[in-house]
């Protein structure tokens, strides 16, 4: 195994448990018997998800997620 093979591999580790992680801090998309009659999101917390920590979570996650991928990617084509 060669050593970028190596790296990539632990790389690949650390993004699964960090992924795993940041998916578990996150909350849950029910919004139980608001949904049954139709939510409004022109709450504060609705129009300015994107900046709080819900919304750094998702992005993060987004993120890893690429990362993931193409790391995946990578190791299956057997380049290195």
């Amino acid at each position: 195994m060669s050593i970028i093979r190596l790296i990539l591999t632990i790389i690949m580790i650390i993004i699964c448990v960090i992924m795993t992680i940041v998916i578990l801090m996150q909350e849950g998309k029910n919004q139980g018997l608001g949904a049954l009659a139709g939510s409004n999101n022109d709450t504060y917390w609705g129009r300015n998800k994107g900046r709080t920590m819900e919304g750094f979570l998702v992005k993060f996650t987004t993120g890893l997620v690429v990362a993931f991928f193409v790391l995946a990617i990578l190791l299956n084509m057997h380049i290195f």
